[in-house]
């Protein structure tokens, strides 16, 4: 996930705990499988938006090299590289690589974090150059007929291990003419040793889309939308559908 690079330098010290119920093995395993299922199912890959690597480790034991770009150092700092992963510093936007992969994937949301036009349109561009005619871009966001349907609502999660326990509140304000939530979250961190209890408020902006806003997006970067599903899934893109992925295939 890429954001402003404080707001994850924050959230790292938390993230591993606070998604380690996240299915990140099934995961990849999907995507493993809609990359096979498109003619890509071995080679090099580019993930932008690495977070800590957990995707990018579970890819590379399928035989896949993949290098990863993250704004957070304190994430990249967290990754385990080796064996077919490493990662770097860097801002998806903006970093070039100087070379061409395979595919590129962007997994987690984290276009939806690119809010404005000009970052969005940044990086479906930054893709475009980093796959060859016939590569895929492949990534995953959060979907307008469900936000809409939905609606977003305040939700609690609680989770520990031997060190910590954690409270995370997240209330979300919608902003519907901008296609974009603010997710309001309240971090409550207790010490189990000490009973030390530190506070967290961190605004993560999200911004969802339509397919036809994607396919524009995808036409002006050279690349055509060849799939749109449920991510994890495969079940076809509905109003109760918050993560759908989607493929581009570069002309």
């Amino acid at each position: 996930m890429t954001s402003a690079p404080a707001v994850f330098d924050a959230y790292s010290r938390y993230y591993n705990l606070l998604y380690r119920d996240k299915d990140y093995a099934g995961e990849a395993a999907y995507v493993h499988g809609l990359l096979g299922r498109h003619g890509r199912g071995a080679g090099d890959l580019l993930e932008l938006g690495c977070g800590t690597g957990k995707h990018g480790r579970l890819l590379a034991q399928q035989g896949y090299r993949v290098h990863g770009i993250e704004r957070s150092e304190a994430m990249v700092a967290q990754a385990v590289q080796g064996e077919g992963f490493t990662c770097q510093v860097g801002d998806i936007r903006t970093t070039r690589m100087h070379r061409t992969y395979d595919a590129v994937l962007s997994l987690f949301h984290v276009v939806s974090y690119q809010t404005g036009n000009e970052d969005v349109q940044s990086v479906f561009a930054r893709a475009g150059e980093h796959v060859p005619g016939g590569g895929l871009f492949v990534f995953d966001f959060w979907y307008s007929p469900a936000v809409y349907a939905q609606r977003p609502s305040v939700r609690v999660k609680r989770m520990a291990d031997e060190h910590v326990e954690i409270t995370r509140i997240a209330e979300p304000a919608t902003y519907p003419d901008a296609n974009r939530v603010d997710v309001h979250y309240t971090i409550y961190a207790r010490d189990r040793a000490s009973g030390a209890v530190q506070t967290l408020t961190e605004v993560h902006a999200m911004r969802h889309f339509s397919l036809p806003e994607i396919d524009l997006l995808a036409a002006a970067s050279g690349f055509r939308r060849i799939a749109a599903e449920e991510f994890l899934t495969g079940r076809p893109p509905g109003e109760d559908t918050w993560g759908v992925c989607v493929v581009l295939r570069k002309n």
